[in-house]
């Protein structure tokens, strides 16, 4: 077990794996001994897997990124901060716990990192800027990088890796860049299904560090199971790219759920051994993108199967280096 002190000495072992479990608070209306219930169930399902802890989203209403009308109607969600503690304090695991950052003032954004810290004992954050350039934004993700930084407090600030953004511009790899010198020491991409998009993204990052003479950040790569139509309709809203033939072996099989699971053991391939000897240290965060009872038992399959791959993959790169 990875306790909440100890995560960010983890991500040190570079040559270890790391992996979680993804995962979102309850709707906002539902009674709180309800939510502890619904933390419980999940930790009853996590219990059989060693994992080093667990992401929670903060949900925003991305629906100015897209004129597309959501498959899903968005629902607010209870606050991630207090989620995230309930899940810590349950299961005495490590938490990352995402925070949006558009809609808050500078004042009530400095005012939240003290609460993140005091009230709610969080030390691993991801901030989240605006899902869109359209979006009014009351605090850039930049300037909260900055009042983050000259904040008391500390943390183990991670950011987010978008391999469609490097796939349409090209220039993912210096975004991470620019964010680890804002203080980023981990990045988490969105769901992978688009294996050669994130192998891109991967490979233009290692080539910049190694002409930098840097050390590359790890990169926690992110995979979803897709059982249905609708769930391949919202993962597409979402902005991830699942390629034709993708799209057409997931809706034409029998069992479309076993297909996609299929498929990210398939791209997780492609990746590491594409990606495998860069010297980018990797881990996963397998999530469920529905609250389908099908998807979420899916999930911690892919879990099992994805997490063995990595394993397989940093051991037989160690047994090479031995000679």
């Amino acid at each position: 077990m990875i306790t909440k002190t100890s995560l960010q000495q983890r991500f040190t072992q570079v040559e270890q794996g790391v992996y979680f479990i993804g995962t979102t608070p309850p709707k906002h209306d539902t009674p709180l001994a309800q939510v502890r219930d619904i933390a419980q169930r999940l930790l009853e399902r996590l219990s059989d897997l060693e994992f080093d802890g667990i992401i929670v989203y903060d949900i925003q209403d991305e629906s100015s990124r897209t004129a597309q009308q959501r498959p899903f109607p968005f629902s607010a969600t209870h606050d991630a901060r207090w989620y995230s503690q309930l899940l810590m304090n349950l299961s005495q695991h490590a938490v990352i716990c995402y925070q949006s950052v558009s809609q808050a003032s500078p004042e009530l954004f400095i005012q939240s990192l003290s609460e993140a810290k005091h009230q709610y004992q969080l030390e691993n954050l991801v901030l989240v800027g605006s899902p869109s350039n359209l979006d009014k934004s009351n605090l850039p993700l930049a300037q909260a990088y900055e009042l983050l930084g000259a904040h008391s407090e500390s943390f183990h600030l991670g950011g987010v890796s978008i391999a469609e953004r490097h796939r349409s511009k090209g220039d993912e790899h210096q975004r991470i860049l620019h964010k680890t010198e804002q203080g980023c020491d981990y990045f988490i991409t969105q769901a992978v299904y688009d294996a050669q998009a994130s192998i891109d993204m991967l490979s233009r990052y290692a080539q910049s560090c190694r002409q930098q003479n840097l050390a590359p950040k790890r990169i926690i790569l992110t995979f979803s199971p897709c059982g249905s139509a609708k769930t391949l309709e919202f993962i597409q809203w979402l902005g991830i790219n699942v390629p034709e033939a993708s799209q057409i072996a997931i809706l034409d099989a029998e069992h479309p759920l076993q297909a996609s699971l299929k498929l990210c053991q398939r791209n997780l391939q492609l990746i590491l051994d594409s990606c495998g000897d860069l010297g980018i240290p990797l881990g996963l965060n397998i999530e469920s993108l529905t609250n389908r009872k099908a998807e979420i038992d899916a999930s911690i399959l892919l879990y099992r199967l994805l997490k063995s791959q990595l394993e397989m993959s940093i051991a037989q790169r160690a047994l090479r280096d031995m000679d």
